[in-house]
């Protein structure tokens, strides 16, 4: 199975608009961060986690190909804003998304066109499946586990696909739920920065304990601001398994 980091920034991107910082000003492509997404597949299935506002960027480097499903953490703007742009996929029949119920209830209120009774020629065609945590599925010959995880106090579903786990806007996790993700080696999960609480986000010593909590063997953070520093500078420091992923990256899992 393959997984491609499609973004790794936070909500603003990297670089942020306005900014003069050393690493907004960067010439590292390492540097530059997209809204956060990954694409999962295998010869056979396709699978998105989340459609931000810059899908339309990230997804044309890629092979143009049927997408299976779309898996929703949850409904904010940075993670499902890039939703209108899946129209060119509709032409392989329904794009079938799944999110909790929250989520969903969200995109209804976001996209109502999409929606509605009678809709306008064009639209995207989506089914909009509830799922549930905790509760396992499968999507062509893909197994995957949604997780609840608290994004302040919010909850919201991570991904589980055998030995890997997608974890982003995190705050907290209820134990119950960090058993469902036993046996996990490679470990995605957010961290915002070194310092400064976020009331919604952790930081990299949270996502550390987290990463140890699980026993991972290789932990990539995801979801980073310009204030975390040099993607090559943080990772000098970061732990033995533990690193910094970056757009564009690829990795197997078994």
């Amino acid at each position: 199975m393959k997984i491609t980091f499609l973004g790794t920034g936070t909500s603003c991107g990297v670089p942020v608009i306005g900014c003069n910082c050393k690493v907004c000003r960067s010439t590292d492509q390492k540097d530059k961060r997209l809204r956060c997404s990954i694409l999962v597949e295998t010869e056979a299935t396709r699978l998105l986690v989340d459609a931000g506002p810059d899908f339309r960027q990230q997804i044309l480097p890629q092979p143009f190909r049927r997408i299976d499903g779309i898996l929703v953490t949850h409904s904010h703007y940075d993670h499902v804003g890039g939703m209108d742009d899946i129209r060119p996929y509709c032409q392989f029949g329904e794009i079938n998304v799944y999110a909790d119920k929250i989520a969903r209830q969200g995109m209804l209120s976001m996209l109502p066109y999409c929606f509605a009774e009678n809709r306008y020629p064009g639209v995207p065609q989506i089914g909009l499946h509830e799922i549930e945590a905790g509760k396992a599925m499968r999507i062509g010959d893909i197994d995957f586990m949604p997780v609840r995880v608290m994004h302040g106090k919010l909850p919201i579903l991570g991904y589980r696909f055998g030995n890997f786990a997608y974890i982003t806007d995190m705050k907290t996790m209820e134990e119950d739920q960090v058993a469902l993700l036993d046996g996990v080696e490679v470990l995605c999960v957010n961290a915002l920065r070194f310092d400064r609480p976020h009331h919604s986000h952790q930081l990299v010593d949270d996502a550390l304990a987290f990463a140890k909590q699980v026993g991972a063997k290789r932990t990539l953070i995801t979801h980073v601001c310009h204030d975390i520093g040099l993607h090559e500078e943080v990772n000098r420091i970061l732990p033995e398994g533990v690193e910094l992923a970056f757009d564009g990256q690829v990795i197997e899992i078994a």
